[in-house]
């Protein structure tokens, strides 16, 4: 399945989650066995070349994506996670949203010094969450080689966001 298929597996859903804006619904995606397996096909390929030893999935459309790709590449899997997810000790980053501000966790043993690690996850907008996922990965000394990402919003201009490491997006709107 290519590019252009597994696009036209993702719905549109006008004015949601508020008036103006056009939701890129991957649900539709993810109930299509052979989109879901070339997508993660896809993803798996692109992080190949960066050799990461952890892909890190960002919660929770991340750790969809991001499992399978680890699986396949023969790597770690490490998932940031919302606050008070994580039962060890954390790392925590704040950082800010549209309407206010987040935060996200790692644990702190989940990454050693050096180790190169992949950002997967869903969708890129703003490139908000990522840049936090990345200070993460930067606080456990690990070194971030690449983000990759099944969309991409380009009007949104994540990448400027983004530390300088390879960026790829399967589709782009």
């Amino acid at each position: 399945m290519d590019i252009q298929e597994i696009k036209s597996l993702i719905r549109d859903i006008p004015d949601f989650p508020k008036p103006g804006i056009l939701f890129r619904d991957i649900t539709t995606l993810l109930c299509d066995p052979q989109g879901l397996r070339s997508t993660i096909d896809l993803l798996a390929g692109t992080c190949a070349p960066l050799n990461p030893d952890y892909i890190v999935g960002i919660e929770s459309r991340g750790f969809i994506f991001g499992t399978p790709v680890a699986h396949q590449l023969g790597c770690g899997f490490v998932p940031v996670r919302k606050p008070k997810k994580l039962p060890a000790p954390v790392h925590r980053v704040s950082y800010d949203l549209e309407y206010g501000q987040d935060q996200l966790e790692i644990h702190q043993d989940a990454i050693s010094s050096g180790d190169r690690i992949v950002i997967v996850d869903d969708l890129m907008a703003t490139g908000g969450t990522a840049k936090a996922a990345a200070e993460l990965i930067e606080k456990a000394e690990g070194q971030l080689v690449g983000c990759v990402f099944v969309i991409e919003l380009e009007a949104l201009g994540g990448r400027q966001n983004l530390p300088e490491v390879p960026i790829a997006s399967l589709i782009q709107y």
